[in-house]
Parts: structure tokens; sequence; C-alpha cells
């Protein structure tokens, strides 16, 4: 296979909304770093929506982005809470993926903490090949080509083949 071709797995973006700032966004920071090990950060809206008591510069959600081979393990975990199914639905036509949790206590190796009580989360996983970053970098920025973009089969077939998860309807 052309090591070219190869996909991996670029972050996992893991994010919780609390909708207002206090005691259940400190929850959320505690439960994000105990999760992936790493500092969150808190989201902050940018505009005002009187009938949800949104103003800009609040603080309504925390998120922490996981890299490299701690994402690969953290992904493993994650679907295992899922008990290692994905519906097609879950992937988009650029091949990543994104899928909620109910309960983090369903994700192996974490024990439920009452000080935080039961909270969910929404995980966001970005699937990547080697030559993206020439649509990131600062000098000679380009578009991907469409023959090197990930495609929601081929995101399928990683997942299954390197997590064994199972994906189909539900």
């Amino acid at each position: 296979m052309n090591s070219m071709k190869k996909i991996f797995v670029s972050k996992i973006t893991l994010n919780i909304g609390v909708g207002s700032p206090g005691d259940k966004m400190e929850k959320a920071m505690r439960l994000l770093s105990t999760i992936s090990g790493s500092k969150p950060v808190s989201t902050i809206t940018n505009k005002r929506i009187p009938t949800w008591g949104v103003r800009p510069k609040l603080a309504i959600g925390a998120k922490v982005t996981v890299r490299g081979k701690k994402a690969n393990e953290l992904l493993k975990r994650l679907l295992h809470a899922l008990d290692n199914k994905l519906p097609t639905s879950k992937f988009d036509q650029f091949g990543n993926l994104s899928f909620g949790i109910h309960e983090y206590i369903d994700i192996q190796g974490i024990a439920y903490d009452p000080t935080i009580g039961v909270i969910g989360l929404e995980a966001a996983v970005t699937l990547e090949r080697p030559g993206f970053r020439i649509k990131r970098r600062t000098i000679n920025k380009q578009k991907l080509p469409l023959r090197h973009r990930i495609t929601k089969e081929e995101a399928i077939q990683f997942v299954q083949k390197e997590f064994g998860a199972k994906v189909g309807e539900e």
C-alpha cells in the first residue's frame, strides 16, 4: 500500500456543553482532565441570545484536544463505552466521525466520582493522511486534491480494521 494513503487519527476533541458558568462548568473541566490527562479549556459565547440567558463572553462549555498515541488509546476506550458499535450516520463525507457518550462511567478505566455526578460528553474524531498539512500551512497553502481526501467508506474500513468496531445501521 502507498504510504501516503495510510489513514491515522489526527486528534480527538472531547466536548461538554453545560449552558452556564459555575459549579457545572468546574465539574465538566475536572471530568475532561481525568478522561484525557490534559488541561481542558472553556468555550465562550460570541452572540447574545436573551431567551436562553446567554450573553457574549460567557463560558458555557469545556473542551480538550488529544493527539498522537494518547488519541488512539482514548478512542479505543471511548468505542468500548459504546460496545464497539457505531451507526454509519456518525461518519461525515470527509471521513471524520462524531459520537456522544451518555454517561462517563461507561468509559473503561474511569470510576464514578460523586463530586462530579453523572455527565455525558461528545467526541469528535479527525482522521488524516500524510500530506494533509498543505491545507493548513502558512506558506503556499493549497487545496487538498479529491483523490487524496478520505471518503466515508475509507473511514468506516479504517475504524473497523484498526479498532475492531462494528459499523452499520442500528
